[in-house]
């Protein structure tokens, strides 16, 4: 299965996999998945790190590669999508990867509980 994380999982799993419940963990865990770190999200992470938000002393692109996350590219297909969808989520990084999730038909992984208002499948 083809999976992409929230940021926030992305995070937790680099530094506090301990809060990754044991589903969500078992499928990151899994070889027979790709798991997917998005464009946006590192995108988002930086972002964060140059507010002052978070601090951020690694590359996250490598980190992930690393970690044996695969990236994936915001595509102009996605971006298409966030014209009609409905504002139940602000955050522009969050809408963005739903878009994405929706787009290719991949399950979004999150806690985020406002992402399963969207017709995209949440893990």
């Amino acid at each position: 299965m083809n999976i992409i994380i929230d940021t926030h999982i992305f995070l937790w799993a680099l530094s506090h996999p301990d809060r990754i419940s044991g589903a969500k963990r078992s499928a990151l865990e899994d070889l027979s998945n790709t798991i997917y770190v998005s464009a946006v999200t590192i995108a988002e992470i930086m972002i964060k790190a140059s507010l002052g938000k978070i601090a951020v002393d690694f590359n996250p692109v490598q980190i992930a590669a690393e970690s044996g996350f695969a990236l994936l590219d915001f595509s102009a297909d996605a971006a298409l999508l966030l014209k009609d969808m409905p504002f139940h989520h602000k955050d522009p990084f969050d809408r963005m990867l739903v878009a994405q999730s929706m787009a290719d038909n991949y399950p979004l992984m999150t806690d985020d509980p406002k992402i399963k208002m969207y017709p995209c499948q949440v893990l």
